[in-house]
């Protein structure tokens, strides 16, 4: 059935904005040589887009032969959207206009195991500082998206899978938010989110069924499955930590120890300890995740036969949960992402690659990510301009 006038007016103003975003500055004749409209069209509906508050005229075109064109851009300031990256040590916040650019950011310091101050609290001032760096006011924001490690369960609303995450467990919490927030907030896993940004500009550009494998302060996975992520009935696919696997003691109670054999066998903090069992003394100070990313970054870059040993070992423990998760999905596609992945860059990925090939019949591609500046972050700004755009971009209404 065809459609009516205005459906149709409705999918080419869609087509046009998304050619904005993808190419930036664009003049009305080659918007009408990629949309197949004819001038007239074209002209149409940018003059229908530029009184909406959408579009808005942007300088000409220089350099070409004959007369400068007008070129046209999607309005930055037509809405804005925000993301929190939450951990047990800070909240990340960032707001984005409508073109994904970063217009503020905000970082809240939240170290303790009890938190100083209400989580709603802790929520609210990370907002607010990224939305008064931006030079907005929360009434601005469009829609939120806040990144955790575990899920909120969908049938109870409660966090699960994250008891390191303080004061996140209340049952009345995500109410409270919807209470004092004047925006839509949606709730994601963080990996699922870091997934998200891989997929949107990162690696997994273009991928439909991708398994992206995350390693920094946890283990984790994020499953995409026909370009959707699979969330699981309780969120809690891709919790892959709590997998057990050849090679580590059968860990028991594991909601109680938050931790499962995977974890222990190749998270980050396995990692040092891998290192001085293997014999090696100069191992530096500081935080479990980044003591590995520093490990695992200099055995990939100077060999030495401790180094090459620990990269084989390193590799061949990852490849033994991959198989797992390998053979019940068959994936096209592999990301390596976290800092203890990405520092072992291509040497790392080639030895898992050939590691996972001997475990599993099927032979997906591995790749290391792209999007290494705050992944979870990028990722929930991603989310939240997607609905955004979705609903500010509706000109059929």
């Amino acid at each position: 059935m065809a459609g009516t006038p205005r459906t149709l007016r409705a999918m080419n103003d869609r087509a046009a904005l998304d050619l904005l975003l993808e190419h930036g500055p664009l003049s009305r004749t080659r918007i009408g040589k990629l949309t197949g409209l004819s001038k007239p069209t074209a002209s149409q509906l940018l003059a229908r887009l530029e009184a909406s508050g959408l579009v808005l005229a942007t300088g000409t075109t220089e350099g070409r032969p004959g007369p400068n064109a007008q070129l046209y851009e999607v309005d930055p300031t037509a809405a804005y959207a925000a993301g929190l990256d939450v951990t047990p040590e800070r909240i990340l916040a960032a707001v984005a206009d409508i073109t994904g650019r970063t217009v503020g950011s905000f970082e809240l310091p939240t170290p303790g195991r009890r938190p100083a101050q209400p989580v709603v609290r802790q929520v609210t001032d990370a907002l607010d500082g990224a939305v008064k760096a931006a030079g907005l006011a929360r009434g601005d924001v469009h829609r939120l998206v806040i990144g955790t490690p575990g899920a909120f369960d969908p049938g109870t609303g409660r966090l699960r899978y994250a008891s390191h995450l303080p004061g996140w467990h209340t049952p009345a919490l995500l109410d409270e938010l919807a209470a004092v927030l004047p925006m839509p907030v949606e709730y994601e896993n963080d990996v699922n989110l870091v997934a998200v940004a891989e997929q949107r500009l990162g690696a997994a550009h273009g991928h439909e069924d991708f398994v992206l494998l995350w390693n920094e302060g946890g283990l984790g996975a994020a499953l995409v499955l026909g370009g959707r992520l699979h969330r699981g009935w309780t969120g809690g696919a891709g919790e892959v930590g709590f997998l057990p696997v050849p090679g580590a003691p059968l860990v028991r109670q594991v909601r109680k120890a938050n931790s499962g054999g995977y974890q222990e066998l190749a998270g980050s903090q396995a990692i040092p300890h891998l290192a001085r069992e293997l014999g090696m003394t100069d191992i530096p100070s500081g935080p479990y995740a980044e003591v590995a990313a520093a490990l695992v970054e200099r055995a990939a870059t100077e060999d030495t036969v401790l180094n090459r040993l620990l990269l084989e070992t390193y590799a061949t423990r990852l490849a033994t949960g991959l198989a797992s998760l390998v053979s019940v999905l068959d994936p096209e596609l592999v990301v390596l992402s976290g800092a203890s992945l990405t520092a072992g860059g291509d040497t790392l990925r080639a030895l898992v690659q050939a590691e996972l090939e001997e475990l599993a019949a099927s032979r997906p591609r591995l790749v290391v990510g792209d999007v290494h500046e705050h992944p979870v972050l990028r990722g929930a700004l991603e989310s939240a301009l997607a609905a955004t755009r979705d609903e500010v971009f509706d000109t059929s209404r």
